[in-house]
């Protein structure tokens, strides 16, 4: 009787053991149908159905994770190159000078000192063009490189019937070029001033 008895108890310990099992794991289902999205329906899903749509789900999931990934390396090397860019351009922006001009009237003979950046070197054409424009005939150019900066000296002759007024025109038209209106021209500087050493190369016309 005894040994009846202690058989059936541990049976019954098993199924409640067992019961208790199956009721925990349809309470762990339910709460995983509840996290799936579009669970509109009152009625809860078979068991195998809400586990292949979890997995269906677990695997969407980590596809978008991957994609925003992707999406946030591709945006953080778009902004390492667009600083980079910034940091290359800032160099570049400090290197570029803002022309200056200085003429001297010698009688008839002008020398006009120009002082460019490497970027702006068009602007020594310019002035050539100008003096050939007022008819004052070029006898050489020289320049030298110092720094960032060309330094061009012309030595140039004016004819003589432009002799009177030619000088202040040309000096008009040639600040006017550099500084962009004759207003401007008195704020700068002498160049004659500025201490620079040419060891230029020079050009005859």
């Amino acid at each position: 009787m005894n040994q009846g008895s202690q058989s059936s108890s541990t049976k019954i310990e098993r199924r409640l053991i067992e019961k208790n099992r199956r009721n925990q794991m349809k309470i762990l289902y339910s709460k995983l149908n509840v996290l799936l999205p579009n669970q509109n329906s009152k009625e809860a899903l078979p068991l195998p159905d809400q586990i292949d749509e979890a997995i269906e789900y677990i695997k969407s999931l980590e596809t978008k994770l991957k994609k925003s990934k992707e999406k946030k390396e591709g945006l953080m090397g778009r902004k390492r190159s667009y600083s980079c860019t910034n940091l290359e351009a800032k160099p570049m922006a400090s290197s570029l000078k803002s022309p200056q001009i200085e003429i001297r009237e010698m009688g008839s003979t002008l020398e006009v000192v120009l002082i460019t950046g490497k970027d702006n070197q068009f602007i020594f054409n310019e002035v050539i063009h100008i003096l050939h424009q007022e008819q004052v005939e070029v006898l050489n150019a020289s320049y030298s490189i110092t720094g960032d900066s060309i330094f061009h000296i012309v030595h140039a002759q004016i004819g003589g019937c432009s002799l009177d007024f030619g000088a202040t025109k040309v000096t008009e038209r040639l600040k006017t070029l550099i500084y962009g209106s004759t207003s401007d021209v008195e704020s700068q500087s002498d160049l004659w001033d500025f201490d620079y050493d040419v060891q230029p190369e020079t050009w005859n016309f």
